[in-house]
């Protein structure tokens, strides 16, 4: 295999996982703004309300206990994800380094292959001479 195809198999396979990461990470920070737009439409709504002061803040501090134990479910779903994701991008690449090798060493054997009988006989004219 010509290091120009070794070459282009290795960027593309670097293009993959990269594109594969990033996909992956904008869908991440979308959910990420979809939560942050909840809860400060959630705050609005309740300092808007017309009702007082001690039961809004009753209010407020239970509707943030409740977002904070859904934001903590939802990061660490998200975490968790992140890290199959990357999990499998790493599985991925090194399977496709190891197939790589093996195609490398079975080119290398090759041209042993085809080039050893040459040499041994340049070694044998050479020790004659």
């Amino acid at each position: 295999m010509s290091q120009k195809r070794i070459s282009e198999v290795r960027t593309s396979q670097r293009e993959s996982g990269q594109e594969q990461l990033s996909g992956f990470l904008a869908g991440f920070l979308f959910v990420g703004g979809l939560l942050l737009g909840s809860v400060a439409g959630a705050g609005v709504m309740l300092l808007m309300a017309p009702q007082s002061g001690k039961k809004t803040r009753k209010q407020l501090l239970r509707k943030g206990q409740k977002v904070r134990k859904q934001t903590a479910k939802t990061v660490k779903h998200k975490v968790e994800q992140v890290q199959d994701k990357a999990n499998q991008v790493s599985t991925s690449i090194h399977e496709q380094v190891e197939d790589l090798q093996e195609r490398v060493q079975d080119a290398l054997g090759d041209q042993k292959d085809r080039w050893g009988p040459v040499i041994e006989a340049g070694k044998t004219a050479v020790h004659k001479a």
